[in-house]
């Protein structure tokens, strides 16, 4: 007899405190006590979706891959200090400090000891205020977002993520780019260090940026600190990214990658769905949940648990502000290819017409989403991403 499962534990939402500095920089606080730590992320609006720039923007138009150049450089030296100076002092101070890129932005964490809250919070606003952008590191990363680039080339599923972007949204959507943000061999080729720059100064703006505080600290606490390391950014407008709205295709269409030899066959299904911040999230989660978005869904007892053609098949939602990527993947077998993409049609189509959500089905999906919750809220990790 499997174990009872208890009393689920009762779910606590951290309470949000927001304020907005003086030069615009918004910042929303949740405190966690616990242990002595805080956390920061710093979501600045840009992203591979900031590639394209304006046309008339002086080194940021047609630039694939800059964006995702700018955030591997962030933290590898400033006005004042090294690479090797900031691994140092982070590294004495018990602090971590990384920099990503995704779709819409570049986040910048610092997670640090309180008691050494003020030294390592001067060099995360002096890593994300004052880069250098040094020609030697620039260099070696352009040459490794290169070599990533001809690598993505030999492997399934970075290769669709090159070319599906296009075929869903049309030359010169912000996310008509590949989805890697690593760029064209052309255009991260064509490159230079005074690009990064000017990157930087076009969107590295406080009145279009976020700063999320999660720790052992209060609204009250972090303000004037926040004001007097942040206070000399200055606010401005940024360039337009362009993330119109797409409309439907009339029909399907196939597009066909022939890479002879291969062991099996990826199959990509992509179309447009409506951005993460609209009223129907919650519906649109749970049909993807029940159609792929998790291992009893039924693409993946479809082609894996009923007819053993793949290990696992799904549908997923990409996060994004603008209209988002809705996809369904399945990696199957090569002789099964066509009867795959038969039953994939099937099930994409049958849960809109002859075989709508069962009850079983939304109660499981019911059960599971509500469920997980408390736990999704257990770490400042995790409350920093919710």
């Amino acid at each position: 007899q499997p174990p009872a499962t208890g009393q689920p534990p009762e779910l606590r939402l951290p309470k949000l405190e927001r304020t907005t500095l003086s030069n615009g920089l918004k910042v929303v606080l949740a405190e966690r006590h616990e242990i002595p730590l805080v956390s920061f992320s710093l979501l600045v609006d840009s992203g591979y979706a900031a590639d394209q720039g304006v046309p008339s923007g002086p080194g940021t138009a047609g630039r694939p891959g800059a964006a995702a150049l700018v955030s591997k450089l962030l933290d590898q030296g400033t006005r004042t200090r090294t690479s090797l100076e900031i691994g140092e002092q982070l590294a004495q101070l018990g602090a971590n400090l990384s920099v990503g890129a995704n779709m819409d932005g570049i986040d910048a964490r610092l997670s640090a000891l309180k008691t050494n809250l003020d030294a390592s919070l001067d060099i995360f606003a002096d890593v994300a205020l004052n880069p250098s952008f040094p020609q030697a590191d620039f260099l070696r990363e352009q040459k490794q977002q290169l070599a990533a680039i001809e690598r993505e080339k030999t492997e399934p599923v970075p290769l669709a993520l090159r070319v599906l972007p296009g075929l869903i949204y049309g030359k010169g959507h912000a996310y008509s780019e590949p989805w890697t943000g690593s760029g064209t061999a052309a255009s991260v080729s064509q490159l230079t260090r005074e690009d990064m720059a000017r990157f930087h100064a076009a969107w590295f703006k406080p009145n279009h940026a976020t700063l999320i505080v999660v720790g052992d600290t209060t609204l009250g606490e972090m303000r004037p600190k926040l004001e007097k390391l942040f206070s000399a950014w200055t606010p401005g407008e940024t360039p337009q990214k362009n993330v119109a709205t797409v409309p439907l295709p009339e029909r399907s269409v196939v597009y066909l990658m022939d890479r002879p030899g291969a062991q099996q066959s990826l199959i990509l299904a992509g179309n447009v769905a409506p951005p993460k911040n609209n009223p129907a999230e919650v519906s649109i989660e749970s049909m993807n949940n029940i159609l792929g978005g998790d291992f009893g869904a039924r693409l993946n007892m479809n082609l894996r648990e009923d007819k053993h053609w793949a290990y696992g098949a799904s549908t997923l939602l990409m996060s994004a502000r603008g209209q988002r990527p809705f996809l369904a993947y399945a990696a199957v077998q090569t002789d099964k290819t066509k009867e795959s993409m038969t039953e994939i049609g099937k099930e994409l189509r049958g849960i809109l017409a002859d075989h709508p959500a069962t009850d079983a089905e939304l109660a499981r999906v019911k059960a599971s989403e509500t469920l997980r919750l408390p736990g999704s809220r257990e770490t400042m990790d995790r409350v920093m991403s919710s």
